[in-house]
């Protein structure tokens, strides 16, 4: 497996031979690099780092490597351990930190690993920084600390820090949460999820709990992306135990899937438009309520949210740097991602699932009806997301321009692979960040429709790159 290097961060697989995997090898040279780039920035050798991480199996392995790599570089390690991402996030700017790493691979499976890269604001590196840290790590230009300036590291716990970040949050109604008595059952993948969120519905009023996969073991009780396929376990507990609402974060906690009374799902990409409704109500006489952005792989029904008061949407490129990108250039009030990732800057500008289930659980317990019946308040739409594996053969640039070929009578947005809008939905195809795939999404009112488009965009890729 080849090392991924990209605005998400340094992934790859544990073990292997260095290079081509995430091996301690590896991590101390990206490690390294990052610290100093991060000098560079600052212009002193005394710096001070935050690191986090998920609960997978390779964790405190990983966690060893970063803080002695970073303690020998000279740097001040703040070492918050289990830690979620935007945990990790706040912790930087809490410390008035120089920047922070998160060592988790977010949804991908337990034998993956990866670096996430913060800067001083708690925020993903931008590609030109993440670019720098890149050529550092390559031509090894770096100078690491002599014994008597060797960094230290301190232990802290930003769990209640956290917490209290989202119960401050104005519109957060933790009055009306306690009254709706409501009865939550969440799964957390055997994560961080499991330590942070029964505190936080707690702290919100709520005293019907129902944990499942709460332990943060790292052993992973299903596939950790939080999609339909993979959330029959707490679908099926739901809708036999008459429980109100459920929510399922991946192993870092910075994506929220919501699952209804009934066992279906709410979808993931109504997370966000749910709370962007939620928020945009409740702010309609604020001077930042003309914006919304999400990425072009997300639903339209957060367009139609916004335009239903009177404000403007925009789309950014795939990825969480490019979207706060976004937000800060259009002053957006709320975004995010449909992959369940809310980002909501009064907290911080970061996916944020806690934010997430406090402003949801709030919105819920004011309008004091049932999940299903806020979904069908929404414009329904349905989208279809399907991949394909590549192979070092295809050359993914040369099929992206086929496509746009083949399709030029129709709105292409090229920002980001290519997105085809017809007059009846969307196909957006890109290659990953994250997995080395190119992931084909769809859109339109039926999914029926939806899966028409994928397979249509499947086969012409198919023909193109030559694997029928």
């Amino acid at each position: 497996m080849t090392l991924i290097k990209s605005i998400s961060g340094i992934r790859g697989t544990i073990g292997g031979k260095s290079g081509n995997n995430l091996t301690p090898n590896d991590v101390v040279k990206f490690v390294s690099a990052y610290s100093q780039f991060i000098e560079n920035q600052q212009n002193s050798k005394n710096c001070k780092i935050v690191v986090g991480r998920d609960a997978r199996i390779s964790g405190a392995m990983v966690e060893n490597l970063v803080c002695g790599t970073l303690i020998g570089c000279g740097c001040d390690v703040v070492n918050i351990g289990l830690a979620s991402t935007p945990t990790t996030e706040l912790a930087v700017t809490g410390e008035g930190a120089d920047g922070g790493i998160i060592i988790t691979a977010s949804h991908n499976p337990k034998q993956w690993n990866a670096l996430k890269l913060l800067n001083s604001k708690g925020e993903f590196l931008s590609k030109i920084d993440g670019e720098k840290v890149l050529e550092i790590a390559e031509n090894q230009d770096i100078e690491f600390a002599e014994v008597d300036n060797l960094g230290k590291i301190e232990y802290k716990d930003y769990t209640d820090y956290h917490i209290n970040n989202v119960l401050n949050l104005n519109l957060v109604d933790i009055q009306a949460i306690k009254e709706a008595n409501f009865s939550v059952a969440i799964d957390c993948v055997n994560s961080v999820g499991g330590i942070i969120i029964p505190k936080l519905l707690e702290k919100l009023g709520v005293t019907h709990i129902k944990s499942i996969n709460c332990e943060p073991n790292g052993q992973f009780a299903h596939n950790p992306e939080p999609l339909k396929e993979n959330l029959t376990e707490i679908s099926n507990f739901i809708k036999n135990n008459r429980i109100d609402v459920g929510f399922v974060c991946d192993p870092d906690v910075d994506r929220l899937a919501i699952v209804c009374e009934n066992g279906e799902m709410f979808g993931e990409e109504y997370t966000l438009v749910s709370v962007a409704d939620y928020v945009l109500a409740n702010c309609r006489d604020t001077a930042r309520r003309v914006s919304t952005v999400s990425n072009l792989s997300s639903t339209r029904a957060l367009s139609d949210v916004t335009a239903k008061y009177g404000g403007n949407y925009a789309a950014a490129a795939v990825g969480e740097v490019n979207v706060v990108e976004k937000m800060r250039e259009t002053n957006a009030i709320i975004g995010g991602e449909g992959n369940g990732g809310v980002i909501y800057p009064e907290s911080h500008s970061g996916r944020d699932a806690l934010v997430g289930i406090a402003l949801f659980l709030s919105n819920l317990a004011q309008k004091k009806i049932k999940v299903s019946e806020l979904k069908e308040t929404y414009p329904q739409y349905f989208i279809s997301k399907n991949k394909i594996e590549l192979t070092p053969e295809i050359d993914v640039d040369a099929v992206l321009t086929a496509i746009k070929g083949i399709y030029k009578q129709f709105k292409i947005n090229d920002i980001d692979g290519v997105k085809i809008d017809f007059p009846q939905g969307w196909v957006h195809l890109r290659k990953s960040n994250t997995e080395p795939i190119i992931r084909i999404y769809s859109e339109a009112p039926t999914e029926e429709q939806a899966d028409n488009f994928a397979n249509a965009i499947i086969a012409e890729i198919k023909r193109i790159a030559g694997l029928n």
